[in-house]
């Protein structure tokens, strides 16, 4: 007993500060990307044509992209000869609404907080069903490290429950099989009112790599009312939990030097 609790002391605190500050990622982390149109010459496509998911878009010499749609490979800035993409480190992606993962001529909006009423209602306690509709367990083993003592989710009054009837939303991943699709709906089904829907990495939101094959619904489409967009392929812990904080109004106040 008194090894285990002196390597306990030796070991001392392990769970991160975030947000109170700002997380320590890797060198190789890939966030928003941004964008130098000045760089860019008109009628050129190279970035689009190295899309392998068409989350690119180049009209004149603005090119936009769909977050919802990227997977954050790389591809299109390895392949820009002109250096007018690149990607940052900033892993601040959460969006409300599906128009907000646009970016390009507008600027990228970050996701707010629930009106007063839900935001009283779920602020700080916050029960979420989770459910992998066809998803390939990388977004899935992300949410779990969640629950790890780096994170400690529920330090911040989230929990995921087994029960869609102890629920107060849902946080999906995956591209929406037409084998998990009725089950999907179902679980919706039983959660109570009001709830909330979380669209979790690029195959909920947009069917990622998946999408066009007849096995998909290409994320949760028209299905369900999103409450949250999250991308990434898969988005990392500090990007769901920052998306997760600012629905709830207790994250907001940027820093600089991301």
């Amino acid at each position: 007993m008194l090894k285990i609790i002196r390597e306990r002391i030796r070991q001392g605190h392990r769970t991160g500060k975030f947000p109170k500050e700002e997380p320590i990622l890797s060198e190789r982390f890939r966030g928003l990307p941004n964008f130098a149109p000045q760089l860019c010459p008109a009628g050129c496509r190279v970035c689009q044509d190295a899309c392998p998911t068409a989350a690119i878009r180049t009209e004149g010499c603005q090119p936009s992209l769909d977050l919802g749609r990227c997977l954050f490979c790389g591809d299109c800035a390895s392949a820009c000869p002109h250096g007018a993409l690149s990607l940052s480190r900033d892993y601040r992606l959460a969006s409300r609404t599906r128009d907000g993962l646009l970016t390009g001529e507008t600027e990228f909006q970050l996701a707010t907080a629930l009106d007063a009423k839900m935001t009283s209602l779920f602020g700080r306690s916050l029960k979420l069903r989770q459910v992998s509709a066809g998803g390939c367990n990388a977004c899935e083993a992300d949410v779990n490290v969640l629950g790890t003592l780096v994170f400690d989710l529920g330090r911040f009054g989230i929990q995921f429950v087994a029960s869609p009837r102890h629920a107060d939303g849902m946080l999906i991943t995956g591209p929406v099989t037409e084998n998990m699709k009725s089950a999907l709906l179902d679980t919706y089904a039983a959660i109570p009112e009001p709830k909330l829907v979380i669209a979790t990495g690029a195959c909920a939101i947009s069917g990622g790599p998946f999408a066009g094959s007849p096995e998909v619904n290409n994320g949760i489409g028209d299905l369900l009312p999103v409450d949250l967009y999250i991308p990434g392929c898969p988005p990392h812990p500090y990007t769901i939990l920052d998306g997760l904080l600012r629905l709830l109004g207790r994250r907001g106040k940027e820093q600089a030097g991301i």
